[in-house]
């Protein structure tokens, strides 16, 4: 219990350290990660079944070479591949936005350093060191945040090209 309790102060003080701008990397990044995870678990589980329920409706098919064959090939592999590809430009957005709200805090930081100054002049360090905390942790978690989410997203991105381009292959044209 007191690991807990450590750890919920740390996170609590590193926070509070980044500034009002951290806090709202901390929401983006939760939401991010969250849609991630619920793709990865779509793809081990959804993802195949509709993969299957597609290609058994395309194997149902009395016959497959007349043009409005071809027309209904086509329609049920766009519906797969809308279905593999949801969610999947909401999180490439959200890790864009993460540098972009990281540069946000550096300006803000620098803000209240340049503050500070006025007030109480370059003899202050201890103000204006408050100041550059707060411009430099959010720049590091938005730039965490962003290269963990684009590691994620170029692999989502190819399990999505090649469950389609399975399912392409298998719905054959043989009759």
């Amino acid at each position: 219990m007191q690991l807990l309790i450590d750890a919920y102060e740390k996170i609590r003080d590193f926070l509070e350290l980044g500034g009002p701008v951290l806090r709202l990397i901390a929401v983006v990044l939760l939401i991010m990660w969250t849609l991630i995870l619920e793709r990865l678990i779509y793809f081990r589980t959804g993802l195949k079944e509709v993969m299957s329920e597609a290609l058994a409706e395309w194997e149902a098919r009395p016959e497959r070479r007349t043009w409005h064959a071809r027309q209904i090939r086509a329609e049920i592999i766009s519906q797969a591949r809308m279905n593999a590809n949801r969610g999947l430009p909401l999180i490439r957005t959200l890790v864009m936005l993460c540098p972009l709200l990281g540069l946000l805090g550096t300006v803000t930081g620098m803000v209240a350093v340049f503050q500070a100054m006025a007030f109480s002049g370059t003899g202050n360090a201890r103000a204006m060191a408050a100041g550059v905390s707060m411009a430099t942790v959010p720049t590091m978690a938005g730039m965490v945040g962003a290269l963990s989410g684009v590691f994620l997203v170029t692999i989502l991105n190819r399990q999505a090209k090649r469950n389609i381009a399975m399912l392409e292959d298998a719905m054959t044209m043989d009759h």
